[in-house]
């Protein structure tokens, strides 16, 4: 596969691209995905994360079809759920939802799930679900006045960011870091290389011996 084919990330999330460029991947074209996130009745969060990513894929694919450019691009979206059980918690948008969400994980543990979609080129599609594992301990009263405050909560998933200040909640990890921030990088950059995308092709070269 030619090392000219594009990459083209189906979302405007600035940290989903910053862990893609940490992986030395720079998406050659951003194409944001507006779709609706509510989930079905009864949808399992897993489904959901599945779900989501694949439609952001299809309606960046979309597009790219009807501007004559999809033969040359790899279509790559992904979709991060927290739940509590089967219970799927919002992308916090004001402050009670994400005090109600940071309530309900202090002290307890979480699943937060993200759905990779990739298609390829050659229109393959290939998709993988991820799972992490995340307790956070019990959050005083002023450590959740203090990240609400932070405003670091807003638009994200279950109602806060690991990277940042949140990052002092967590007792306990088990599974992909990477993929509680918005992309699980070992599965997406396995994904790609699968199907000949370069990544390692701006790495630096090793020096011989």
């Amino acid at each position: 596969m030619s090392a000219l084919k594009k990459l083209v990330l189906a979302s405007a999330s600035p940290r989903r691209v910053e862990l893609l460029q940490q992986a030395g991947i720079e998406p050659d074209r951003l194409i944001p995905a507006e779709i609706d996130e509510t989930p079905l009745k009864a949808e399992h969060p897993r489904s959901l994360a599945k779900r989501l990513a694949r439609a952001k894929a299809e309606k960046a694919l979309a597009r790219l079809t009807k501007d004559g450019a999809a033969q040359d691009s790899f279509v790559l979206a992904a979709d991060t759920v927290v739940a509590v059980g089967r219970r799927i918690l919002p992308k916090t948008e004001v402050t009670d939802e994400a005090s109600n969400c940071l309530r309900l994980l202090s002290g307890r543990s979480h699943r937060v799930y993200t759905g990779i979609c990739l298609f390829t080129p050659e229109g393959k599609l290939r998709h993988r679900l991820v799972e992490t594992r995340v307790r956070f301990k019990r959050i005083s009263r002023e450590e959740l006045e203090n990240y609400l405050a932070s405003g670091e909560w807003r638009g994200k998933a279950g109602g806060y960011a690991i990277q940042g200040f949140a990052g002092t909640f967590v007792v306990k990890l088990v599974g992909s870091y990477s993929n509680v921030v918005g992309l699980p990088l070992y599965e997406t950059v396995s994904l790609l290389s699968a199907d000949g995308f370069k990544v390692h092709h701006t790495w630096p070269e090793g020096t011989q011996i």
